[in-house]
């Protein structure tokens, strides 16, 4: 064991070797929590003498418990009592209520349902609201610990009623069929023990030794879990990182971490800031953007490694040519031996990954999404698809079935089963059953006149592309109107952005082909996405919250700009967007890239953007201001190549530049600022 506690350094070695009372171990970036971590549950078995089965470590992947597990196996050396219980958060619950749910009067052998099943029995209550967003409100709500009478009691607004008649539907029918969904799983195993303090006492008094990773995601219900399994004892260890806590949208509460050390009296608090991943200039520029944060406990991590190549700044007009950019550096560092496994693309909102994927196509660059399908395969976009398909061919029965109820008309499936099964017998599309075998479908009036009101929408975006193309999709985004099926999660912000981002290179594409026909366009995107072999030596591409727990040794990230990178909203938090900023660029191990434009198109249109505050904050740029032009001053003498000398009337910010009105010799004009110098 010794020889074990040898190979960590000053800082780990003392937390692998803390006993007693409540430890935080922070632990940046790259800092070796995983192996302080297995080599403290190691060193309490081995060679403090604690029972395996007295202790307990909780994390959040199956993934990530599976590797922690089969690295304190091989740290143990006393294999002859039972193993140490190593899991999520879930799988306890789980262990849990098989053992103790009859305390509550219900039989151990319950039914844990998914998330599709989850969303079907939501579905089938017969809510105004989209299934989607009762799911998350109701699971929202149950790691909040709020149940339906007290969102009557907290809420007058008439939707959150909706919700909680359904949320309380919902519990009762899962009741009366024995299951459990999965936010029950924690759920139901609190509200046991807390309503049971002897058993609580039991089971605190069984888990004397409790470790939790990955502490800074914990929300309200697992802090509040963990209250009970030390009800006993103060013998608990969490590791985290308060600056990488960037799950609030989902109901991480980084306050957890913060305010350890008044949750557990007495805490010790030991920092992991050396780190083995990265060079001296990527740690530089992560560190001089989290320090902006004010909510944090505060570190600084060191490279191990060493100094390195110094980040790079990639300028570009647009994202088509900002993804040349980087397909060129990609050339040419695997010209220079890097391996595409190697290398990454980091994103802040899934949007931008479209313009990438084109830049990366087009250059013969493999390469696969991270956690996300690629964009021309998102359900969103294949919904758009789906129409612009049937408004070529009005009797694609395919493309009608994907949009009948998208967005939601009230058609349900009964009706769209005895639909298709009418036309699959008559072998005839469902344009044709319509007009001609009204009478015979076997369906409700109001169904029928629902489903001939699609097809007379359909005829009405046709008229409107034979007049005009950038018209149609105008007229198409207000007959449709998909955006508004969407609510404001962080899930359906990026839906949305997908959408906003379609839309945008709709307009471009027919702008850079006046001649093509809708049909064209659905063409080329068909051939471009084409690909569904599996791509093994490629590069990754990914948003940044898929990327936490990763690294490469290459790394670009791009989206630099305010509005993406910080994304910017009513709801933002720039100290969790600063959050994962940090996360992003702490990825990187030999050399990173961050990318910024001028101009995207955003939400339908192409907006000219200001480069993100976070370069500034980092250390990279010295100002927010775009070009290398000095400030300019009314009555300033400026040069232009072309025109000669003026003198600036005015002056307006314009993106990221400033657009001046300039006199030259009798003729007034405007130019922006970077096209002129100071005389």
């Amino acid at each position: 064991m010794s020889d074990i506690l040898d190979s960590l350094n000053d800082e780990q070695k003392l937390a692998a070797k803390h006993i007693d009372d409540a430890l935080l171990i922070l632990a940046g970036a790259g800092s070796g929590k995983t192996k302080t971590l297995t080599t403290r549950l190691a060193y309490l078995i081995d060679e403090v003498g604690v029972p395996a089965n007295s202790t307990l470590t909780l994390t959040f992947t199956n993934k990530a418990a599976t590797e922690m597990r089969q690295r304190a196996l091989n740290l143990i050396s006393n294999k002859n009592s039972a193993p140490p219980l190593l899991c999520t958060f879930h799988r306890f619950g789980l262990l849990f209520l098989k053992f103790h749910i009859n305390n509550i009067n219900r039989d151990s052998n319950f039914v844990l349902i998914d998330t599709d099943d989850k969303k079907k029995i939501i579905k089938n209550l017969n809510s105004n609201l989209p299934t989607s967003f009762l799911a998350s409100e109701i699971s929202r709500f149950k790691n909040d610990i709020v149940s339906p009478n007290d969102i009557k009691e907290i809420s007058k607004n008439p939707s959150y009623k909706e919700i909680a008649k359904i949320y309380a539907q919902y519990n009762a029918y899962l009741l009366a069929n024995n299951m459990l969904d999965f936010d029950d799983l924690l759920l139901v195993t609190y509200e046991i023990l807390d309503s049971n303090p002897a058993l609580s006492s039991e089971i605190s008094n069984r888990y004397k030794y409790i470790m939790v990773d990955e502490y800074q995601d914990t929300n309200d219900l697992q802090y509040k879990l963990l209250q009970k399994l030390c009800k006993e004892h103060s013998n608990i260890c969490v590791v985290g990182d308060d600056d990488q806590s960037i799950y609030s949208w989902r109901g991480a509460n980084i306050n957890n971490i913060l305010d350890f050390t008044k949750h557990f009296s007495g805490a010790k608090v030991i920092r992991l800031e050396k780190n083995y991943r990265s060079t001296t200039q990527i740690l530089e520029v992560a560190n001089n953007l989290i320090k902006n944060n004010e909510k944090r406990l505060g570190k600084n991590l060191i490279s191990i490694i060493g100094d390195g190549k110094d980040v790079e700044i990639l300028e570009s007009i647009d994202e088509r040519i900002e993804a040349l950019n980087i397909a060129r550096k990609i050339k040419n560092l695997t010209r220079n031996g890097a391996r595409l496994e190697d290398i990454a693309i980091l994103f802040r909102l899934n949007a931008l990954s479209r313009g990438l994927e084109d830049g990366l196509r087009k250059e013969n660059i493999p390469y696969k999404i991270i956690g996300a399908v690629r964009f021309y395969e998102r359900a969103e976009i294949k919904d758009i698809l789906s129409y612009f398909r049937l408004i070529v061919n009005m009797e694609d029965n395919f493309s009608f079935m994907r949009i009948i109820n998208r967005p939601k008309r009230g058609i349900g499936k009964v009706t769209q089963d005895k639909l298709e099964s009418f036309v699959k017998d008559k072998q005839l599309s469902i344009l044709k059953a319509i007009k001609e075998y009204r009478d015979e479908i076997g369906i409700n009036k109001k169904y029928l006149d629902l489903i001939e009101g699609i097809f007379d929408t359909i005829n009405e975006l046709k008229e409107a592309l034979e007049h005009s193309t950038i018209g149609f999709l105008e007229a198409f985004k207000e007959k449709i109107n998909i955006l508004d099926t969407f609510n404001s999660t962080e899930d359906e912000v990026d839906r949305k952005a997908n959408i906003n981002e379609f839309y945008g290179f709709f307009r471009d594409y027919v702008l850079q082909n006046p001649t093509a026909s809708l049909e064209d366009f659905l063409n080329d995107i068909a051939l471009s996405s084409d690909d569904d072999k599996s791509v093994e030596n490629a590069v990754s591409c990914m948003s940044v919250h898929s990327s936490k727990g990763l690294e490469f040794k290459y790394l670009f990230v791009i989206g630099l700009e305010e509005g993406f990178f910080p994304l910017i909203g009513d709801t933002t938090d720039i100290q969790e967007e600063r959050r994962l900023g940090y996360v992003a660029f702490t990825r990187a191990k030999s050399e990173l890239y961050i990318s910024f434009v001028k101009s995207r198109f955003c939400k339908g249109k192409r907006t000219e953007l200001q480069k993100s505050r976070f370069l500034t904050e980092a250390g990279l740029v010295d100002d927010m201001v775009q070009g290398k032009n000095p400030s300019f001053n009314r009555n300033d003498l400026v040069s232009h190549k072309i025109f000669g000398i003026g003198r600036i009337l005015d002056i307006n910010k314009s993106g990221n530049d400033m657009k001046l009105k300039i006199n030259f010799g009798g003729i007034t004009r405007e130019i922006l600022s970077s096209f002129v110098s100071k005389v």
